[in-house]
């Protein structure tokens, strides 16, 4: 038997404007969990996506288990043993949990769906990497961490032999990270082979035996992940090293921002109160679930259920609607980037002035002049991979979207930035590149309340983090007294 299970040679696609993939070339062994690395845009999504038949390549060849395949679409895959579990949801959210696992493959009795067998088969997927969901809920209902989980339990149970993982923790708490990282180390042990893409450079190490670079569409190198170092893979990425990142802006801080007394929403959380000072970071910290995003939501005006007072430089706010609050200079960079913060379908030059298409008008009309200009001055500064302004949103990889969410609200100079998960799915250049714009707001006298899942993130930026669970503030900790051992004891609960 081979020890090489699937084999690349010459891969290729192009969209308008953009080389995707050029020319690469990758072989797999057997059993091995491969990582594929890259800045955003770099191909890694797309070459997973060509592996697994949802992109027809306009050049190259796939070999698997020593025949050349050509995959039409994803069901060819499946039917040859290729799997992938993707950054981005693609389940039917109107759907039920059970009639989205099983998605063409519906069990019947003659013409009738017969849904006992359905909810029976959704379970046991559920059951198999310890997720648990009612298969009778609403997909669209369930948040995001948990649609993924249910994702990932979807491809499992189609006993493939090949596995890709796009970004799979991307939307994980800390303690379902630790289940999918037990539940890849048991595939391994079972023969799978899996197909590891992310940004996270403590879990490329963590599981990942060997590692392939990709840079601008082409290949760089593929190394055993042992001959490498974090430096050494960063330089291999990006073509360059990356500056040490520093920590939060130290100083004098000035007068309060933003300040939340008493504020509740039924079934989400309860009597929250906190200030925000001009020159900090305040950060959220808490597992999925613990109130941290309704928090930010609510403030933002999205939750009317909400009670409470929020004053934003000692004026109320009215947050009954995402209005008055941007009126406030108040912004959110929100978790889910596709469904919340963007328009897929505008431009990326559209996107990045919405919120201050008023700033930008005179007499009613928008001076496009200024609106490129404005955007142009944002597109460069975050460096949007993209062929230019005038590019549709919806064609960037999820990484240049999340830039582009960024930039909006950083041309709308807000005095308070709320940002949730503002470095989910991006590369650790483009995540450098968002905490230095962080830094520059801070620093420039400006407020920044930050929800992180990734403890690390939160240490190296937050000024002092306040700790959630079960939709209350349980903790305050310090810049210079917290670690993370010290976090998870208060997000779990554990003395």
């Amino acid at each position: 038997m081979s020890e090489t299970i699937l084999q690349l040679k010459g891969i290729s696609k192009e969209y308008p404007g953009v080389v995707a993939l050029d020319g690469v070339s990758v072989d797999v062994r057997r059993g091995s969990v491969h990582a594929l690395m890259g800045e955003n845009g770099a191909g890694k999504s797309t070459l997973g996506k060509v592996i697994c038949g949802l992109i027809t390549p306009e050049a190259g060849t796939i070999t698997l288990e020593g025949k050349e395949v050509h995959f039409h679409d994803p069901s060819d895959a499946v039917k040859a043993g290729v799997g992938m579990v993707h950054q981005e949801l693609l389940f039917c959210e109107n759907l039920s949990v059970a009639e989205n696992l099983c998605l063409g493959d519906t069990p019947r009795k003659g013409w009738v769906v017969d849904r006992v067998k359905m909810v029976e088969k959704a379970r046991e997927a559920l059951n198999r990497i310890g997720a648990h969901v009612d298969p009778n809920a609403r997909l669209g209902s369930l948040s995001v961490a948990v649609q993924q989980m249910v994702q990932i339990a979807g491809a499992v149970a189609k006993g493939a032999n090949i596995l890709i993982f796009d970004e799979p923790t991307s939307s994980l708490s800390y303690s379902e990270s630790e289940r999918l990282f037990e539940l890849i180390q048991q595939l391994q042990t079972d023969g799978v082979t899996c197909i590891y893409v992310s940004h996270r450079m403590n879990e490329i190490f963590r599981l990942c035996d060997t590692i392939t670079v990709l840079r601008d569409g082409k290949l760089v190198e593929t190394r055993p992940a042992s001959e490498y170092t974090n430096d050494s893979l960063v330089t291999a990425m990006i073509g360059r090293e990356l500056s040490k990142e520093s920590g939060p802006v130290a100083g004098d801080l000035g007068e309060v921002a933003l300040k939340v007394e008493g504020l509740s929403c039924p079934g989400k959380f309860r009597d929250v109160s906190f200030e925000v000072r001009n020159g900090e970071v305040v950060g959220f910290a808490g597992l999925v679930g613990a109130g941290r995003t309704e928090v930010l939501e609510s403030i933002f005006g999205l939750e009317p259920n909400a009670t409470g007072r929020v004053t934003v430089h000692g004026q109320d706010l009215s947050f009954k609607s995402p209005q008055s609050a941007i009126e406030k200079r108040l912004g959110l960079v929100p978790e889910d980037r596709k469904r919340h913060g963007l328009v897929l379908g505008m431009k990326i030059r559209e996107n990045e002035t919405l919120p201050i298409l008023d700033r930008l008008a005179r007499v009613g009309f928008v001076r496009r002049g200024a609106e490129r200009e404005t955007a142009k001055k944002y597109f460069d500064r975050l460096r949007v991979k993209a062929p230019g302004l005038e590019a549709i949103t919806g064609g960037l990889s999820g990484g240049n979207q999340q830039k582009v969410v960024i930039a909006k609200w950083v041309a709308a100079e807000c005095d308070v930035l709320m940002v949730d998960e503002p470095t989910r799915g991006v590369d650790i250049g483009a995540k450098t590149e968002i905490h230095d714009i962080l830094r520059e707001i801070t620093a420039s006298g400006k407020a920044v309340l930050m929800v992180s899942s990734e403890l690390p993130e939160l240490l190296k930026m937050a000024t002092r983090i306040l700790v959630f669970r079960g939709g209350q503030v349980v903790g305050e900790l310090a810049r210079e007294e917290a670690d993370e051992e010290k976090l998870i004891r208060l997000m779990t609960g554990i003395a």
